[in-house]
């Protein structure tokens, strides 16, 4: 019986899962720093066969060339076209339109069947079968509480809300930036405060944790634009790279490229981890500025003792120097 256990979990931690969007960044990372696949199977803890199936499947066809931001898109493209043959039989239908007019959300369906073994049911299928039947001049939408908005993850059309054309994005970045090995490659953002006007512009140096943090009184593109160019002007042989979120606060960003020396890339929208740096320094500001904080009343005075607090905090990736430190040692 033992045996049997063991072979049976064995095979549930070798089971496959679909690869997920950080892993595939890290493939074209590995990949870009000439890693085999041997070697980048071992860093994700995945089968060589895994990573094998994964390049072969999901390279750009015309160039060859392996970029996560595609392989991604080819591989959602992939399983949406495997769905689309995905059939529920009458009863099983029925099953479902029984427990909506019961007042069950469709996230309590869906995992309810899953639960009990009956049938497997995503909560987005049913959404859908909802609209559809709405769409009939059916009434099952009516036994929701609330009833949303159609989808915002749609795969035949775009939004294109706040997106500017021509940015670049951060899979194109040089593979030396990722990992933190030169010098002078930074990433911004805003922190916003409670009034939801006056918040600050933080900039973080990838290699040194270096902070600059700039008041703002407004989080728009022409004020983002006035409090980063004197900072990179002051120190225009520091900035080399800059990247952003894809907030409509930074659409300026050609003029900051036109009036500096540096290059912008953009992160993937909801990707936070793709600027860990910036992230991480938000978090340590806000042990000065909590949440809830009005940047109102908050002034530059302060944001540059903020900013030299935790310039001068030691950092154990630094062997505890500085950021301060480590940044004039790299200047």
């Amino acid at each position: 019986m033992h045996l049997i256990s063991a072979k049976k979990e064995e095979a549930c931690m070798n089971s496959y899962h679909q690869l997920s969007q950080e892993e595939r960044y890290t493939i074209t990372s590995l990949l870009r720093s000439r890693q085999k696949q041997a070697d980048i199977a071992r860093e994700l803890k995945r089968s060589p066969s895994t990573i094998s199936r994964e390049l072969n499947r999901n390279r750009k066809p015309y160039d060859n060339e392996y970029r996560a931001f595609d392989a991604q898109h080819y591989a959602t493209a992939r399983r949406r076209r495997t769905r689309r043959g995905t059939h529920f039989d009458v009863e099983q239908i029925g099953i479902v339109n029984a427990l909506l007019k019961e007042k069950w959300s469709p996230e309590q369906i869906s995992n309810h069947l899953k639960r009990h073994g009956s049938f497997r049911i995503s909560y987005e299928t049913i959404y859908k079968h909802i609209l559809n039947d709405k769409r009939k001049g059916g009434t099952l939408y009516k036994h929701l509480r609330i009833m949303p908005k159609l989808r915002r993850k749609r795969y035949n059309s775009r939004d294109s809300r706040g997106i500017l054309p021509g940015k670049r994005h951060i899979s194109t970045r040089p593979i030396d930036i990722e990992t933190r090995k030169t010098f002078g490659h930074w990433e911004g953002d805003t922190l916003m405060g409670r009034d939801l006007r006056h918040c600050v512009l933080t900039l973080v140096e990838r290699k040194t944790g270096f902070a600059i943090i700039r008041k703002m009184e407004s989080r728009k593109a022409p004020s983002v634009t006035a409090a980063a160019l004197p900072v990179i002007r002051d120190r225009v042989y520091d900035f080399k790279t800059l990247t952003l979120d894809n907030d409509t606060e930074f659409h300026d960003y050609k003029e900051i490229e036109d009036h500096s020396l540096l290059t912008c890339y953009f992160a993937t929208p909801y990707h936070s981890w793709e600027r860990g740096s910036v992230e991480n320094l938000n978090g340590l500001i806000q042990q000065y500025f909590p949440k809830g904080t009005c940047m109102r009343e908050v002034t530059q005075e302060q944001c540059d003792q903020v900013a030299f607090l935790l310039n001068t905090r030691p950092r154990k990736r630094h062997g505890y120097k500085t950021p301060l430190e480590v940044y004039h040692e790299n200047l």
